[in-house]
């Protein structure tokens, strides 16, 4: 099994099953917290993660990091994988990347996100990371870049995005 895969493997073994944390919990711990308890697995993972196969791995100070592997489940009609799989994953990173720098109280959502595909992505493309991290923050709007890469270090694709940050209702 590849090493990466490993990784993954023995962080899945702690995984919540999928679902969604409940509105007191994100009120009421940071950003980076509550992404680091998903991998703790004290928060349930998204169900999004199941449908894709990719996972949260990695979350610190304006960085996050999603593992996944492209699969023939994943491939568009010209039997290579859909620029939607680098777009879910690059958007999942550089946005989580974004919610590490929220407070507690504090959310964001995507305004707008922008990928480059410049390497197709197939079955044999073997394990692949989205790697986001923060360019600039500020009180009500950060932005950051993304980069999906295998194993040796090809890049396949490329992004940024715009967040909007805001408080959460009480």
């Amino acid at each position: 099994m590849h090493p990466w895969q490993q990784h993954l493997e023995s962080l899945k073994a702690h995984f919540l099953p999928p679902g969604v944390a409940d509105a007191d919990t994100l009120k009421n711990i940071s950003g980076l917290e509550f992404l680091q308890r998903m991998i703790r697995g004290q928060i349930p993972v998204p169900p999004i993660t199941h449908t894709l196969d990719f996972y949260l791995i990695e979350a610190e100070s304006g960085r996050a990091v999603f593992q996944g592997r492209p699969s023939r489940a994943h491939y568009n009609p010209i039997a290579t994988v859909h620029g939607g799989y680098h777009a879910t994953l690059l958007d999942s990173a550089m946005a989580c990347a974004v919610q590490t720098l929220c407070e507690a109280g504090r959310a964001y959502t995507t305004l707008e996100f922008k990928i480059h595909c410049v390497r197709a992505l197939t079955d044999a493309s073997g394990p692949v990371r989205a790697e986001g991290k923060v360019v600039s923050s500020g009180r009500r709007m950060a932005t950051a870049e993304g980069r999906l890469v295998d194993s040796e270090g090809r890049l396949y694709s490329h992004g940024t995005t715009t967040c909007l940050l805001f408080d959460l209702q009480s």
